[in-house]
């Protein structure tokens, strides 16, 4: 009965021990991943700020468009004043959402919970892909800006004005087709996920696999 007695307590202290060492496994593997995700981010973080300074240019340029187009402004300018303000419109948006994603970067809470950064990490993720839908609206006014109400499209020829309505319909039906596609089939297309790898989307996927490799060794211990 004693040596019964002593084996449940050494059973149970052995155990404990057992317990112990998991959890410090899973501290240090939390640890790690922690500082993978960081250095990955880190990446996501210096591609915004370079973002931000390349978006401000951009819309200095194309505000002196604007302002050249208004200062010199004819009938024939239309088509040009309307693709560019569309086109500083969108990159407004695209400069207001690289602000709002380095913010996130730096609001992740790596002391929370494992759950906690993976939705914080998922809604950027789905920004960026949001961002580069909107970003791409901005296609179609590129065909056009160099039009001129003068000529086109009563002077411009049946084969220039078909070409036209092909070129620019052709650019207007990407931004259609991904408003319209489902987020989960977009991210399995090899070609957008070059696309948002150039909006910092890879590092976020990069991260968010960390995480998941995480679960998946927490699930092994």
């Amino acid at each position: 009965m004693m040596e019964s007695k002593e084996f449940i307590a050494l059973w149970k202290t052995q155990n404990a021990k057992i317990d112990e060492v998991i959890a410090v496994n899973q501290a240090l593997l939390e640890r790690l991943t922690h500082q993978k995700a960081k250095n990955a981010l880190r990446g996501l973080s210096n591609l915004k700020k370079a973002g931000i300074v390349s978006f401000v240019l951009y819309l200095l340029f194309l505000g002196y468009g604007l302002q050249y187009g208004l200062r010199h402004y004819s009938s024939d300018w239309n088509y040009f004043m309307v693709a560019v303000m569309a086109i500083t419109l969108i990159n407004i948006k695209g400069l207001a959402d690289y602000i709002k994603h380095l913010n996130w970067v730096r609001a992740v809470n790596y002391d929370g919970s494992v759950v906690q950064i993976q939705q914080q990490l998922s809604k950027l993720k789905l920004s960026i892909v949001d961002h580069v839908k909107v970003m791409s609206l901005q296609f179609p006014f590129f065909t056009t800006f160099y039009l001129s109400s003068s000529w086109f499209p009563q002077n411009a020829g049946l084969f220039y004005v078909i070409f036209q309505i092909v070129l620019t319909g052709s650019f207007a039906y990407l931004p259609y087709w991904l408003f319209k596609t489902p987020n989960s089939e977009l991210l399995n297309k090899k070609w957008f996920s070059s696309m948002i790898a150039g909006s910092g989307g890879k590092s976020v996927i990069k991260a968010i696999n960390f995480y998941k490799e995480l679960e998946g060794f927490k699930t092994a211990l």
